[in-house]
C-alpha cells in the first residue's frame, strides 16, 4: 500500500508538471510544450492507473511501476552533485522504497495471479 501511494503521488506530480508545461507555453515553443505535456500527462496517468491496479491485486501493474522506478534512479543519479543533490536523494529514496515495497515476498504473493481471489 505504501508503494502504491508513493507511485500515485509520483503520477499526480507528473500530471501537475504537464499542466505547468502547458501553462508556460510561449509562441516560439508550442510544439515542444504540447508534446512534453502530453508525454508527462500520459506517464503520470499510467502511474496512477498502475498504482490503482496494484492496490486491487492486478499483477500487470508491477512491471510499469518497476520500470518507472528504475528510470527514476537513473534521473536521480544524473542529478547528484551541486544544487540538485537533495532532489537526487529524494528521487532515489522514493524509487528504492517503491521497489522494495513491490518486490518483498509478501507483495509478490499478493500480486500472484495464480492465486484465486475475487475481482472487483
Amino acid at each position: 500500500m505504501v508503494a502504491a501511494s508513493l507511485v500515485a503521488v509520483e503520477g499526480l506530480l507528473l500530471l501537475g508538471y504537464a499542466v505547468l508545461e502547458l501553462a508556460s507555453t510561449s509562441s516560439d515553443r508550442v510544439a515542444v510544450a504540447v508534446t512534453t505535456a502530453v508525454f508527462f500527462a500520459a506517464y503520470g496517468g499510467l502511474l496512477l492507473a498502475a498504482a490503482w491496479a496494484v492496490t486491487h491485486g492486478r499483477s500487470w501493474a508491477r512491471s510499469p511501476i518497476v520500470l518507472a522506478q528504475l528510470i527514476q534512479l537513473g534521473v536521480a543519479w544524473s542529478f547528484r552533485g551541486g544544487g540538485t543533490t537533495v532532489a537526487a536523494a529524494v528521487l532515489a529514496l522514493v524509487a528504492v522504497l517503491v521497489l522494495v515495497g513491490l518486490l518483498v515476498p509478501s507483495s509478490i504473493a499478493a500480486l500472484d495471479e495464480r492465486e484465486v481471489r475475487p475481482r472487483d
